[in-house]
């Protein structure tokens, strides 16, 4: 069973602004809120319609850091700390 469907993964993300609201906000994704629900309330993403979902991927459409953490996740996984980049935190969460 391959990893990565042709170098490709597929991830959801909430991006918010400050990295104290993105660790409250896996504080409660831990403790069992759904991370669909939050991203439609929080993310400043435009996929926050589509609960954080970016679909498909391949290596090079994402920024850097974001990619890196995004390919690292095993599917189902979620970053244990805020990514930062030139938009804000990420929390992502790898879906295939």
């Amino acid at each position: 069973m391959s990893k990565v469907k042709g170098g490709k993964v597929r991830a959801s993300h909430i991006l918010v602004e400050k990295h104290s609201q993105a660790q409250a906000l896996i504080g409660r994704i831990n403790s069992g809120e759904d991370f669909t629900k939050i991203a439609r309330e929080y993310s400043t993403c435009p996929s926050k319609k589509k609960g954080g979902d970016l679909g498909w991927f391949a290596k090079g459409q994402m920024v850097a850091e974001f990619e890196k953490a995004a390919f690292g996740l095993s599917i189902g996984a979620m970053t244990i700390d805020p990514v930062k980049t030139k938009f804000g935190y990420h929390i992502i969460k790898r879906t295939g």
